[in-house]
C-alpha cells in the first residue's frame, strides 16, 4: 500500500536565497536587477536540492505544503517602525529589549504606538524564546522577494499538473505587531486575529503523515520555530514520523550554533534527520 508522504517547503522565497545573477531579473521600477534583502548563504542549493526530489521523488508524494513569510512595509521587525531616542534610523541587524524602549534608546516612529509595542516587548521577553531582532524588510507582500523561488516553483508546478494535486499554501507574518517565525503559530499570538494563534488543523493534517519531510529557510529561524511547534503538539509516535532533510535548510550567518542545536534537539526529542538523497530514495521507492 502506498505510503502517505508529505514535503513541508518553510519559506522558500527570494528574499532568503543567495540567489546567483541568473535568478535575479531586472526590477522595472529601478532599472537594475532585483537583490535579496536576507540571503541566507547555501538557500540556492538547498531550494535546487528541494527542487530536485519534487522532480524525481515527487511520484511518491501524496501532499506537498508551501509556507510563504508575507509582510508589510511597517512591522514591527523591520526598520521602518522604529528609531533611535535621537531620532537617527534604526539599522537592520539591531536586537531590542523592552528596557532600551522605556529608557528612550529606541521608540517606534508613530508615538502612538508606544504602548502596543511594549506590551509585545514585554510579552516576547517572557516567553524567552527570543528578543525582537530588526530585520531588513522582506518578504514584503506582492513584492518579487516575496516570491517563491522559481525552480521550486517550477518543480511544484509540474507535479500538480502531472498528479492534479494541488500544493497548499500558507501565509503567515501579516499581523504587523508580531514576529511570525513559525508557520503554525505567531511568537505572541493575538487574540484578535486568528492568523497568529495556533494552527491545530494544519498539524493535524501533518500527523496523518506517514512522514513529513521538513526543508526551508532559514534553519536557524523559521524552519526551527517552526518545528518546535509542530513538535510540541505532536505524541511521540506522530514526532517520530517527521524528518529534517539536512541539506535542504541552511542557517542565517552568525546563528550556526543555534542551527545545530536545534537539529540536536529535535533529534533527542524523536525526530529523524536525513539528507536528500535518502529522501528521494525513500520518495522513489513509494513511487509505485
Amino acid at each position: 500500500m502506498k505510503r502517505q508522504l508529505h514535503l513541508l517547503v518553510i519559506d522558500p522565497q527570494n528574499d532568503f536565497c543567495d540567489l546567483p545573477a541568473s535568478h535575479l531579473p531586472v526590477d522595472p521600477a529601478q532599472g537594475r536587477p532585483h537583490a535579496p534583502a536576507l540571503p541566507v548563504a547555501g538557500a540556492h542549493a538547498d531550494m535546487l536540492r528541494v527542487a530536485q526530489l519534487i522532480d524525481q521523488g515527487g511520484a511518491g508524494l501524496s501532499d506537498i505544503s508551501i509556507t510563504l513569510d508575507s509582510h508589510h512595509r511597517l512591522d514591527i521587525a523591520h526598520p521602518t517602525f522604529w528609531r533611535r531616542g535621537d531620532g537617527a534610523a534604526v539599522t537592520p541587524f539591531t536586537q531590542i529589549e523592552a528596557g532600551q524602549v522605556r529608557a528612550g534608546e529606541f521608540l517606534p516612529r508613530d508615538p502612538q504606538a508606544l504602548a502596543r509595542a511594549l506590551d509585545y516587548l514585554d510579552a516576547l521577553e517572557t516567553g524567552e524564546r527570543y528578543r525582537l531582532m530588526v530585520w531588513p524588510v522582506h518578504c514584503e507582500i506582492g513584492s518579487w522577494g516575496g516570491d517563491v523561488h522559481a525552480d521550486v516553483r517550477a518543480a511544484y508546478n509540474r507535479w500538480e499538473e502531472r498528479t492534479l494535486g494541488v500544493v497548499a499554501k500558507l501565509r503567515k507574518g501579516s499581523n504587523p505587531w508580531t514576529e511570525h517565525y513559525s508557520a503554525v503559530q505567531a511568537e505572541v499570538p493575538d487574540a484578535g486575529d486568528p492568523d497568529t494563534q495556533l494552527n491545530l488543523p494544519f498539524i493535524q493534517a501533518l500527523a496523518r503523515a506517514d512522514a513529513v519531510y521538513i526543508t526551508g529557510e532559514a534553519g536557524s529561524h523559521c524552519v526551527r520555530a517552526t518545528t518546535e511547534h509542530i513538535a510540541q503538539n505532536l505524541d511521540a509516535a506522530a514526532r517520530a514520523r517527521l524528518v529534517l532533510v539536512t541539506d535542504c535548510m541552511s542557517p542565517v550567518a552568525g546563528f550556526e550554533q543555534q542551527h545545530r542545536d536545534f537539529l540536536a534537539a529535535m533529534q533527542a526529542t524523536g525526530l529523524r534527520l536525513a539528507a536528500s538523497a535518502q529522501v528521494l530514495e525513500e520518495l522513489r521507492a513509494n513511487a509505485g
